[in-house]
């Protein structure tokens, strides 16, 4: 007898894997917590071994349950992708698995759970704020939003937009360190450097000019290193979105303005190839709109 046979048990079991519980795998699913112990069962039977080890608090795959499950999700994932190409944009749904950097993340996220999902309510988001690249094959996300440079990918690269970047100090520092008037004359001052997989960004100037600098504070995250630069730790690059309230109010004072730096390149990545799920093409649309209304 075909295992699709078993096809509620089957659903059952990956519910119950990706929500850690029967009781959770039931809410998505619109049914009974019995209902979904009962189709597990079932499958469990048809193999004649144990998927899940059961306690009264934890429920974990054992070895086979695990081998099983990364064999049948890909599968079960491909079979959504597929009603969702054919399926109209306003009927989108599925789960959406998203990771952007923290700092972008936070800008969408307001408008995401104001706008995109009402208006898409069979579309279930989840979304990683992290610091990092992901493999979206390996880890299981559908799309990631990412700054900077792309390097050579199979994946499919949608360009959504340059962001301007920008050297500010507050006046605090610059009152104690004074005012650098060249790119040479920025080695003798302290840094507060982006931190991306354990390395510093140097300074890069749109003429080509790179500056490795010293640093006084160090950090993965744009938040701490607007922060820092407000706290007269350094100089800070940084995306100008991030400080141009600063800059306005003068609590933080661009540097070098004759010395541009390139922009920040935003993109969007998927492995689809060119027939991306409509949940994927519409979120992509959505903060492609949403950043072509930034100031």
């Amino acid at each position: 007898m075909s295992p699709l046979i078993h096809a509620p048990g089957l659903i059952a079991f990956a519910s119950a894997v990706e929500a850690g519980s029967f009781s959770a795998a039931a809410r998505v699913l619109g049914t009974s917590p019995s209902a979904v112990s009962k189709g597990v069962a079932r499958l469990e039977q048809y193999f004649g071994m144990r998927l899940f080890q059961r306690s009264t608090r934890v429920l974990s795959l054992t070895q086979e349950g695990a081998a099983y499950y990364e064999r049948i999700a890909p599968l079960l994932r491909a079979l959504d992708e597929a009603s969702d190409v054919v399926r109209p944009a306003s009927g989108a749904r599925g789960l959406l698995r998203v990771t952007a950097p923290s700092d972008l993340g936070r800008i969408f996220l307001g408008p995401v759970v104001d706008r995109f999902l009402p208006r898409h309510p069979g579309i279930k988001l989840e979304m990683s704020l992290a610091d990092r690249h992901v493999d979206l094959i390996r880890e299981g996300y559908d799309l990631a939003i990412r700054a900077g440079r792309i390097a050579d990918s199979d994946l499919t690269v949608r360009h959504l937009a340059e962001m301007p970047l920008v050297l500010v100090a507050s006046p605090g520092y610059l009152a104690r360190r004074g005012m650098p008037d060249s790119v040479e004359s920025l080695r003798e001052h302290a840094h507060v450097r982006y931190m991306l997989g354990g390395k510093a960004f140097p300074i890069r100037f749109a003429d080509g000019t790179v500056l490795h600098t010293d640093s006084a504070f160090d950090t993965d995250n744009s938040v701490a290193l607007r922060i820092a630069a407000l706290g007269d730790l350094g100089v800070a690059q940084i995306l100008r979105l991030f400080v141009q309230d600063d800059i306005d109010a003068g609590r933080l004072i661009s540097l070098l303005p004759d010395r541009p730096l390139p922009p920040v390149a935003i993109s969007a990545l998927h492995a689809f190839g060119r027939q991306a799920p409509a949940r994927v093409r519409l979120f992509i649309e959505f903060v492609a709109s949403e950043i072509a209304r930034l100031p």
